[in-house]
């Protein structure tokens, strides 16, 4: 290009049809001279002002007296007067803004102007206000006279947004010519180079028309641009009277009765707030004052509705307290509409305000000012007195009144301007509500409370509690407090807020899942209802820290919010509300529902949690006890609520959640009590179940010895016990085995179990030393003597022989029961996540796990087949890799073919997985181990080789499966060739035939869909074995159909692969001889 500017411009201006022998010629600028300039306002005269002016006589004089004439004669007008302003668009200058004092500005204000943006001015701005008021005048009438005409009406709407929205007819070309740029644009860029024309380019290249429609529509989005933004960057700008009477009518067409003409309206309305933002007040004032009309019609509320809900109006609230105090009221007063739309609507526009909702300014929160006469402090008193159960309003908008409550509460509770007074009436006020009749109202105060109870003065820091609890400050106390502990002091507060709570607990046979979280509402709360009651920005973390993996915690219904109210109330009120507790919590305890006692757990949880001053004495006083008859209570629908409810009270503080709670070791020690002799097996499972619970929350980094010690003592209980009577508390052993053998070595990995230098010699706890010795040690004696036992044998044993502390006197049971446990411990270790760290203990256990697939005890079986499912995909590293092969091979050369049987079935699982870390070696002695099982002796372990090989063969090591393929194509082979001399082939075991075919079966079978040049080959060998006696040939006829199934699609195109003569020996194998003709 030969322009002089073409380097700079290279990158983006690049055209493809210019010329290279002629000069680029740069663009002229049409500049109006002064003949085409008086023209053009003759035109805008003639067009312009003679339809305003027959407009204005047809709505004062009333020309016609047909209103068909009349109809036509407006439309007429209004399109002429539309058409108009559409053809000058900017170049008729805009409304001379306002200044503060009211005044319209000088002549010589001059407005903000970007270069090119706006062409020569084409009439005036006292043109644009006469037409705005004749417009006025027209709106007026049509309102009045023509009202159900919706199409005089949308024309009337189009022309006033023209005329008050200057540049918005520019901006909406250019909006729309953008969005069929997107669509057009690959459609006529090309790339910078080709090899269709020799000429390259740096940039892309595009038509030259393209270039200039681009260039045009830049220019009319500065054309739109060139005064909008001025109103908004002065403060002393405001809209023309003119504007003002504009912006009127569109609020009385925006609650127009037709929706059409509503939602246009409202639409231009919204853009005019956007360029005069102090307009918008006055609409909110307007339009919130009327929800408080008992008589409002439909129409109003859902035109209201539209243009409060623009963020236009949402955000401008955050800084008008006049127009926030209106909006708000009116919301809360239209309860009165019995319109289902209405009613809708207004529950639609108060939820997307609450999502919206990011605060309010600093300015709002001050004292009552002259403009507007409203106060902070008596808004809050206003709705708090509407949000009462005794007030007259409806349900929802009593939930309203509390969710604007809370609002207000966090966006005002950390500035210095607001009373401390209005911030504990709040709390008070949510605080009362937790015993509210409402299920939605007694949720949203549970989320309030847990998000303004901050201060927690009585609470005892982590350096307050090195130097003991004397060490606290003298007089701590919380700004709400005093307010705070009047309400839950009087008389039966804590016994109908538990009450009222319990309500919450949803529990039904159909739960299946921890509804955690969720408080059961499902069922209660519509989606609107929903999206009221949750707390948006409650960024408090999710509890528990780890995944709930033990099964006996199941479906509970712990919510760790509710637990969070109880512990956050006593650190910000101190002792006297866990006084005022006790009474309630007792009560609760024993009772006998179970959402009682759910709700009992969640306080009794925030209560051990809280570690404030004082908690320590209320231990020993009362706690201790409590926790104690929790433990021996008999019922156990509860004992997922409880577990869990432990678990919150040992859970750990601080950020990364290790330093201990200041009663854990209290609980810990109250659960390591022994039973009573004489106790049910569900009490037995209870107790363990909760020493679970707690030893999960248990840091390993930084274990005190202590604990280390609690660890080795449980150990060796649960060790002893293995073999205990029931089967829920076998399962309770196995899942808290799985808890203190990871906890152990995780606390080892860390150098920090010095336990063997302590206390190691101890005799009696030489067992749980060495834990991972003893568990392998005993599995592997127990296999034998399980598989050796008949069912009649291991299951007929006499009731007699059961003494009184459960346990069996006979050892083959006592045998089965040990290793069921076992088999809990495996699985809950997979689950937990903490695999890892006993991986070693895990691939020693491969071998009762596979050997016991197959025994005549279901439960056993069971429980094997679980932990045979979580083994096989568990990836093994080294050093315990190698372990885990030479068990495998062992267990392929395993007498029982049962065991053989499910080794292969493990192996698919685990090449699977090991396949790019095992050596070669291993790859070797694995494959030889499934080969050699082609032979087997068992013909359902032969057929089960063949399976595993031909999968192996489909992602195996290439040089492997090619010495595979090769050695069982050779020794098919050369039993066919003796298949002539039928003594030889007979003398030959079944089992060695059987395998050679299997291999040549699995070898066809491991190419499913694809036809490689050695396939025909081995498939026609293959079912040369088709007249061999049962079981080979149905071996042979299983193949061969297996492979037609998958060839079937594309048969056509790998026949010819085949030859003439495979196709016969293929056909003969097929009651279908045309098939593979």
């Amino acid at each position: 290009m030969h322009h002089p500017f073409s380097a700079s411009l290279e990158n983006w201006i690049d055209t493809k049809d210019f010329s290279i022998d002629k000069p680029v010629i740069g663009p002229k600028w049409h500049v109006p001279v002064e003949d085409e300039i008086r023209f053009a306002n003759e035109l805008l005269k003639l067009h312009f002002e003679s339809a305003l002016d027959d407009l204005l006589t047809i709505c004062q004089s009333k020309i016609h007296s047909d209103p068909g004439d009349e109809k036509d004669h407006l439309k007429v007008t209004l399109l002429r007067v539309d058409s108009s302003l559409q053809g000058v668009l900017s170049c008729l200058p805009d409304f001379s803004p306002s200044s503060e004092n009211g005044m319209v500005k000088e002549p010589s204000f001059s407005p903000f102007l970007i270069a090119g943006a706006t062409g020569s001015r084409v009439g005036s701005s006292e043109l644009r206000q006469k037409a705005a008021n004749v417009i006025h005048e027209t709106c007026k009438y049509l309102l009045k006279e023509k009202s159900d005409d919706s199409i005089l009406l949308l024309l009337l709407i189009r022309v006033i947004d023209t005329l008050g929205n200057y540049g918005s007819s520019e901006y909406e070309e250019w909006s729309n010519h953008r969005q069929a740029w997107k669509l057009e644009s690959t459609a006529i860029i090309e790339p910078p180079i080709n090899f269709i024309v020799s000429s390259h380019s740096e940039g892309k290249r595009r038509p030259r028309w393209a270039l200039i429609d681009k260039a045009y529509m830049h220019n009319t989005w500065r054309s739109s641009q060139s005064s909008f933004h001025l109103s908004r960057m002065s403060g002393n700008m405001f809209p023309s009277d003119q504007v003002t009477l504009l912006m009127d009518d569109l609020l009385c067409l925006s609650l127009h009765g037709y929706e059409t003409v509503r939602r246009l309206a409202a639409k231009s309305i919204l853009k005019m707030m956007k360029r005069w933002p102090s307009t918008i007040s006055k609409c909110v004032l307007t339009l919130a004052e009327k929800f408080r009309n008992p008589s409002l019609p439909e129409n109003v509320v859902l035109g209201s509705c539209a243009v409060l809900s623009s963020q236009t109006v949402l955000k401008r609230l955050t800084t008008d307290r006049k127009a926030l105090s209106s909006f708000l009221l009116g919301i809360l007063y239209s309860s009165h509409n019995e319109s289902q739309k209405a009613q809708k609507a207004i529950t639609e526009l108060f939820v997307k305000y609450n999502i919206h909702f990011a605060g309010l300014s600093r300015s709002i929160f001050g004292g009552p000012s002259q403009a507007d006469g409203t106060d902070f402090a008596g808004l809050v008193a206003e709705i708090g007195s509407m949000s009462f159960e005794t007030s007259n309003l409806h349900w929802r908008y009593n939930l309203m009144a509390n969710r604007v409550l809370l609002l207000l509460a966090m966006a005002s509770r950390n500035d210095p301007n607001v009373p401390a007074k209005v911030l504990s009436q709040i709390a008070g006020h949510f605080l009362k509500n937790l015993k509210s009749q409402l299920p939605q109202s007694r949720l949203l105060a549970i989320s309030a409370l847990n998000t303004l109870l901050k201060e927690s003065p009585h609470k005892i820091s982590a350096e307050n509690r090195v130097h003991g609890q004397g060490s606290l400050q003298a007089d701590p106390k919380s700004s709400l407090e005093e307010a705070l502990s009047s309400i839950f002091q009087e008389e039966g507060f804590f016994s109908d807020t538990l009450n009222s709570l319990s309500h919450v607990h949803i529990i039904t046979d159909m739960d299946t899942g921890s509804s955690r979280g969720h408080y059961g509402s499902s069922s209660l709360q519509s989606f609107a209802d929903k999206s009221i009651t949750r707390f948006y920005f409650d960024f408090s973390a999710s509890w528990p820290r780890t995944p709930s993996w033990i099964s006996l915690f199941g479906s509970d219904t712990f919510y760790s919010n509710f637990a969070r109210i109880f512990k956050r109330l006593i650190q910000e009120c101190g002792m006297p509300v866990l006084l005022a507790l006790k009474n309630a919590l007792e009560e609760f305890v024993d009772a006998k529902e179970r959402s009682k006692q759910c709700v009992a757990a969640e306080a009794f949880a925030g209560v051990l949690h809280s570690d404030v001053l004082g908690v320590s004495e209320a231990w020993d006083s009362w706690m201790m006890v409590q926790l104690q008859n929790i433990i021996h209570a008999p019922s156990v629908e509860s004992i997922p609520e409880w577990a869990a409810s432990i678990r919150y009270a040992a859970t750990g503080k601080g950020k990364s959640g290790t330093r201990a709670p200041l009663l854990r070791h209290k609980v810990i020690d109250c659960l390591m009590k022994p039973l009573p002799q004489i106790v049910a097996t569900s009490v037995v499972a209870k107790r363990y179940t909760f020493l679970s619970a707690i030893l999960i929350e248990v840091s390993p980094v930084g274990m005190p010895e202590s604990e280390i010690l609690v660890h080795y003592n449980l150990l060796d209980e649960l060790l002893s016990n293995m073999s205990h009577s029931s089967a829920q508390v076998r399962e309770a052993i196995g899942v808290a085995l799985s808890v203190l053998c990871s906890n152990l070595r995780l606390c080892a990995s860390f150098g920090n179990d010095h336990s063997n230098e302590s206390g190691a010699s101890n005799a009696d706890i030489t067992p749980a030393r060495s834990w991972d010795r003893y568990l392998v040690k005993r599995a592997s004696e127990l296999v034998t003597k399980i598989q050796n036992v008949s069912a009649s044998e291991a299951l007929e044993i006499p009731k007699e022989k059961l003494s009184e502390n459960g346990m069996s006197s006979d050892h083959s049971k006592d045998d089965i029961k040990w290793m069921e446990t076992l088999f809990h411990f495996i699985i809950s270790s997979l689950k937990s996540g903490r695999s890892s760290v006993l991986l070693d203990v895990l691939v020693e256990l491969l071998y009762p796990v596979i050997s016991l697939q197959e025994t005549s005890n279901k439960d056993l079986s069971n429980l094997a087949k679980a932990a045979f499912e979580l083994l096989k995909w568990r990836v093994t590293r080294e050093p315990h890799l190698r372990k885990a092969v030479s068990i495998i091979l062992s267990l392929a050369n395993d007498p029982n073919w049962r065991t053989r049987s499910a080794t292969l079935t493990f192996l698919r699982s685990f090449m699977y997985r090991h396949d790019f870390i095992l050596s070669n070696m291993d790859k070797q002695h694995i494959w030889l181990a499934v080969e050699k099982l082609l032979i087997d002796s068992q013909l359902e372990v032969r057929e089960h080789a063949a399976a595993v090989l031909a999968g192996l063969m489909k992602g195996g090591d290439k040089d492997l499966v090619e010495d595979f393929r090769r050695r069982a194509y050779e020794q098919a082979a050369a039993l066919i060739k003796k298949r002539k001399h039928r003594s030889t082939v007979s003398a030959l075991p079944v089992a060695s035939v059987h395998g050679s075919i299997l291999a040549l079966a699995a070898c066809v079978l491991s190419i499913p869909y694809d036809m490689p040049s050695w396939l025909p080959e081995h498939v026609t060998l293959l079912a040369r074995f088709v007249s061999e006696p049962s079981p080979l040939k149905s071996t042979v006829t299983k193949a061969i159909a297996e492979f037609r199934r998958t060839h079937a699609d594309t048969w056509n195109v790998h026949k010819d692969s085949f030859t003439e003569e495979q196709l016969e020996v293929l056909a003969d194998t097929s009651s279908s001889s045309s098939y593979f003709a």
